[in-house]
């Protein structure tokens, strides 16, 4: 695939307005546009929603995007170096690019959105990638503003989005991913389509709401996970005393065994677990 639209290739955009890729922000350009449009493909249908992406840097996603008939975007980007090149897009597909400034932690998508059906698709800075996921997914409400993520991450965090009870990658995100979505790894990315390479493969994942997780409260939860995989070679019993001198009592009123091990315990026990030791001390 040579073109998705009229305007110069990513390259000569790039070289124009000087937007040499910045670690500190953890920038890695994605520049093949086979690669982008699979992307977007990926998240299809796009025509009935906003599409969120997040640091589009010099636009290859976001045209890519457009070109897959998305009937809007909205691109949050914090380098203001690549606004200018954001500009020729919005331009070139007038009404349907708007451009954020700022930083994507600190912007609620939902309300950018206005109400309107949402699909966030987006090469994920590396330094924020899993905390902008765990917001998303850690919503209060659920279902949550979003119908889908497709998103790129190093293919290590993708392997623990989607890891299962007994992978080596299997930990706390694994289980508030799979509590409140369905998630998959849908194809990796070499290094040497991005511009710089970075040192490991790329993956993008994506994920699903699930329409009704298993009833529990979020924040015993993850309070539970944190204490269990933050001592993940220890057994339940004791990893998880830290949350309450009677651990070993309610880890068998939940159903579980107080010697095994955080990675042997499936979504379904962590739930129970974590409604348990609420009781009134984790709410």
């Amino acid at each position: 695939m040579s073109r998705i639209d009229d305007l110069p290739p990513l390259r000569e955009v790039i070289r124009a307005h000087g937007l040499d890729a910045r670690k500190s922000l953890g920038q890695n350009f994605l520049l093949d546009l086979n690669l982008t449009s699979r992307i977007a493909r990926a998240a299809a249908p796009l025509d009935a929603c906003t599409v969120v992406e997040i640091g589009p840097g010099p636009g290859g996603l976001t045209r890519a995007l457009l070109a897959a008939g998305a009937g809007r975007v909205i691109a949050i980007e914090k380098d203001r170096r690549c606004l200018p090149a954001l500009a020729e897009i919005a331009d070139r597909y007038p009404g349907r690019l708007t451009v954020v400034e700022g930083d994507a932690l600190e912007i609620d998508a939902a309300t950018l959105a206005a109400g309107e059906p949402v699909k966030i698709v987006a090469n994920l800075p590396y330094n924020v990638g899993t905390q902008l996921l765990i917001n998303w997914i850690t919503t209060p409400g659920w279902p949550p503003f979003w119908s889908s993520l497709t998103l790129m991450f190093q293919r290590e965090v993708a392997e623990r989005i989607v890891a299962a009870p007994g992978d080596k990658a299997y930990g706390r995100l694994g289980v508030l991913a799979g509590w409140r979505t369905q998630a998959r790894i849908l194809f990796d990315i070499s290094p040497q389509a991005f511009t710089p390479p970075p040192k490991v493969t790329s993956a993008v994942v994506q994920l699903v709401p699930r329409v009704e997780p298993l009833p529990c409260s979020l924040k015993a939860l993850e309070r539970v996970t944190a204490a269990a995989f933050g001592q993940r070679r220890k057994m339940l019993r004791a990893s998880l005393k830290t949350l309450d001198p009677q651990a070993e009592r309610l880890i068998e009123e939940a159903g579980l065994i107080p010697t095994a091990r955080a990675e042997e315990i499936d979504i379904a026990g962590f739930v129970a677990l974590a409604e348990r030791f609420a009781g009134g001390r984790l709410m």
